[in-house]
């Protein structure tokens, strides 16, 4: 099964495109182990079994590197973070072995340093797909692509990101051909995308202008979407469906991620973990599932 079909076959299964991102900080999780990693895995297995009693899923689940890696100190043979992201993507194969897993890393640098991150990305983590900054060139990103083809994986190129500073570079308008950075890097996307099927987009929600001129380039080509930018970031998952559907998008290929607002919806709004955390975590996933409807 290649990674446009499993996909389909997650949306189809889960009732759901969202993507739930893992991006865990310790002090905003409860209390129930002291040693930090084990307070993170213990959170997400408790977290993963209600999921499954309450029959509501995400169509992916992305975990962001840096979330685990920070905790880690290589030079004390310390390994913390590492260990935590192990265990949950154990828990992940086991638990929801038909929903892809995305890892989040935007890695991207010369051709060999590129084709060890790939091997990072998809045989050390074992990964279905990974993401990576293409502003680098063909040169940085086909090892990921060829790599990605030799798991049936997928590459998710950053494209129009979600950050308030993605504009500062994406949109400048390039003088010759007259199109803004982010749009030349579309080009590149839908070109590889001909070779490397599975080869896919990062394009934010909150930036709606932008993604409904990306969505409407590759509207005709099978090109998945990963949207960032739904929740805590302020975009809006409804708004983005409604961009979709303007653009004839095939959602089943589309993911749009949401982190803190299901895993640790507390953290602004709340001093301390509520009782119910499990309840609310499920109730967020829910609510963002029924925002997003697959058929638009």
């Amino acid at each position: 099964m290649n990674y446009i079909e499993k996909l389909k076959l997650s949306a189809e299964k889960t009732n759901s495109i969202i993507c739930m991102g893992i991006d865990p900080i310790p002090e905003y999780l409860p209390r129930l182990h002291q040693e930090t990693g084990k307070k993170i895995t213990a959170f997400f297995e408790t977290l993963f079994q209600k999921m499954i009693r309450e029959r509501t899923l995400p169509g992916a689940f992305k975990p962001n590197l840096g979330f685990f890696s920070c905790l880690d100190k290589p030079r004390k043979n310390m390994f913390t973070g590492s260990r935590a992201l192990s265990e949950i993507l154990d828990m992940l194969d086991s638990l929801f072995p038909e929903i892809p897993v995305i890892l989040d890393y935007k890695r991207g640098d010369i051709t060999r340093s590129s084709a060890n991150y790939a091997l990072e990305g998809f045989e050390s983590w074992g990964c279905d797909s990974v993401t990576v900054s293409p502003w680098m060139g063909s040169d940085s990103v086909e090892p990921f692509l060829k790599e990605a083809a030799l798991h049936n994986g997928g590459v998710y190129l950053l494209n129009r990101t979600s950050n308030p500073g993605g504009r500062d570079f994406q949109n400048i308008i390039e003088k010759e051909s007259g199109k803004s950075m982010f749009r030349i890097a579309s080009d590149y996307i839908s070109s590889w995308a001909e070779q490397y099927p599975g080869t896919g987009a990062v394009t934010g929600a909150t930036s709606l202008k932008e993604l409904k001129e990306i969505t409407e380039f590759y509207s005709t080509a099978a090109i998945p979407l990963l949207i960032p930018g739904v929740g805590s970031q302020g975009g809006s998952a409804q708004e983005v469906i409604r961009t979709l559907k303007e653009s004839d998008y095939n959602t089943d290929i589309v993911r749009i991620n949401v982190s803190s607002a299901i895993t640790h919806p507390w953290a602004k709004t709340r001093e301390n973990v509520p009782e119910d955390w499990e309840d609310f975590c499920v109730n967020r996933l829910r609510h963002f599932n029924k925002e997003a409807v697959r058929k638009v």
